[in-house]
């Protein structure tokens, strides 16, 4: 198991009915309260893209919150898969 005080980015791929309702700011608002940087954005095939990067334990919250989204979203799928860690200032809509 890792330590939930060591550093990591992962990065979410997440579909459904996941934009125009929110989404986005949603994210950032739980990143930002989770002390995370990053960002998220829309991606053209209708899918939102999540980068997350700080406190393991941090981002596994931030994860177990987009299984579900905010209350317009309709989450059909979360892919994650780690990525190298970088530093960031703050966590941006894109």
């Amino acid at each position: 198991m890792s330590d939930p005080d060591s550093l990591s980015c992962r990065r979410f791929l997440i579909t459904g009915r996941v934009q125009g309702v929110f989404f986005r700011a949603s994210t950032r608002d739980v990143a930002v309260q989770l002390s995370l940087t990053g960002y998220v954005r829309n991606l053209a095939d209708g899918t939102v893209e999540v980068l997350a990067c700080g406190h393991v334990d941090a981002i596994d919250k931030l994860a177990a919150w987009l299984q579900n989204g905010p209350r317009m979203a309709s989450v059909t799928g979360v892919d994650a898969e780690p990525v190298a860690y970088r530093a960031g200032e703050r966590f941006s809509i894109g």
